[in-house]
């Protein structure tokens, strides 16, 4: 019987599959939150004493559907009780700077003399390889000299940063993911486990294929604010409303660029969208537009049309947007709204059974379902 994150018997995709992860912080543990949502046995091995960014644990929704234990990997039995979990696990997730799991004695040939058959899952920002590799950094600057920063943001201004969505999670977690259920998928069929290494330059890099085919073609400029997707085009970017707040547009389709003209009442006045020497002009027109109504207003008018336009939301707005409420896109989880658990599957529903695992609150359940009775010394 299969157990969710938090010891009871429950689906999900990955049901059955289990998880050591090493403690660290951003796109590790998002990862492992996303095996975890997906049905995987996650125990996140946790330092005593704590460590990683200045969160109350109880609200660190990234451990969520996890279970916890504390070990001391820098104590003498510590690697031991490590590598016991592993013996019984499918997959590893670690954070560190390359050499450091090595060091530590849990780095990957130590695990896959005990579990030839892990998977074993490096995050990094820089790679395992390469001059940069054991240099300190962080979402921003790996974002920066993949390109994708400096894609981001107006014409005449300096690049936005785009919290650390881009690299930690898309260009990081994401492809940890992606490569752990390959390589897991691959283990199966071989008994031969591998090590992932995912570098979060080389998965940004990956996010800009297209964009590098359009360069290629020539129908991109290597510069901000001057293309179809970058907010340079009139009809894909944000517009001000009356009240300080903000739409954004996406009517990029003609159909959809005469029904967006025709709603916002410039139908009989837009220039041709496609002479890119009036976009300026059609530009203005759009601003001057939206400036006369508020966000609500515009969003009544909009909403239900295939105009591509919608209101740009705060985080703690967007759970009560209708849509995503009839989706349940978000969720309230022991008091905290957060987002569900996705994609979506048919046959085996993912949830949120736990919230975010506190540091050693399991270390006896994950002892019994484990089988690893060391994880209850008194060095742990």
């Amino acid at each position: 019987m299969a157990v969710t994150g938090n010891g009871r018997a429950g689906g999900g995709p990955l049901a059955g599959v289990r998880v050591v992860e090493l403690a660290g912080i951003g796109p590790g543990p998002f990862a492992a939150m996303l095996l975890a949502d997906l049905g995987a046995d996650v125990v996140r091995v946790d330092r005593p004493g704590g460590g990683g960014l200045a969160v109350d644990p109880a609200y660190d929704v990234t451990n969520r559907n996890k279970r916890s234990v504390l070990v001391d990997l820098k104590s003498a039995g510590g690697p031991a009780r490590v590598l016991d979990l592993v013996e019984r696990a499918d997959v590893l997730v670690e954070g560190f700077r390359p050499g450091v799991a090595e060091r530590l004695g849990v780095g990957p040939a130590d695990c896959h003399a005990r579990n030839p058959g892990l998977v074993y899952g490096r995050m990094t920002g820089w790679g395992q390889e390469g001059p940069l590799a054991h240099t300190a950094g962080h979402d921003i600057g790996y974002i920066a000299v993949t390109g994708a920063l400096g894609m981001i943001g107006d014409a005449d201004g300096p690049p936005a940063v785009p919290a650390n969505l881009v690299g930690d999670y898309a260009g990081g977690s994401l492809y940890l993911v992606i490569g752990v259920l390959a390589a897991l998928q691959h283990a199966r069929t071989t008994g031969a486990g591998q090590v992932v290494d995912a570098a979060i330059v080389d998965g940004t890099a990956h996010l800009t294929a297209m964009i590098h085919g359009m360069m290629a073609a020539g129908g991109w400029q290597d510069r901000r604010g001057a293309n179809l997707l970058d907010g340079g085009c009139p009809f894909y970017g944000t517009y001000e409303t009356s009240d300080g707040q903000y739409m954004a547009v996406g009517a990029l389709e003609q159909q959809f660029y005469d029904t967006f003209t025709e709603l916002l009442g410039i139908a009989d006045r837009a220039p041709a969208r496609k002479d890119l020497a009036r976009w300026g002009e059609l530009r203005a027109a759009v601003a001057e537009r939206f400036k006369s109504r508020t966000r609500a207003q515009w969003t009544e008018l909009f909403e239900g049309t295939d105009a591509c336009v919608a209101p740009v939301l705060s985080l703690r707005e967007a759970p009560d947007h209708p849509h995503l409420a009839a989706r349940g896109t978000f969720t309230d989880f022991g008091g905290i709204v957060q987002p569900a658990p996705a994609p979506r599957f048919s046959a085996t529903p993912a949830a949120v059974t736990a919230g975010p695992a506190l540091p050693g609150a399991h270390t006896a359940s994950v002892a019994a379902d484990w089988d690893v009775p060391a994880l209850l010394g008194e060095e742990a």
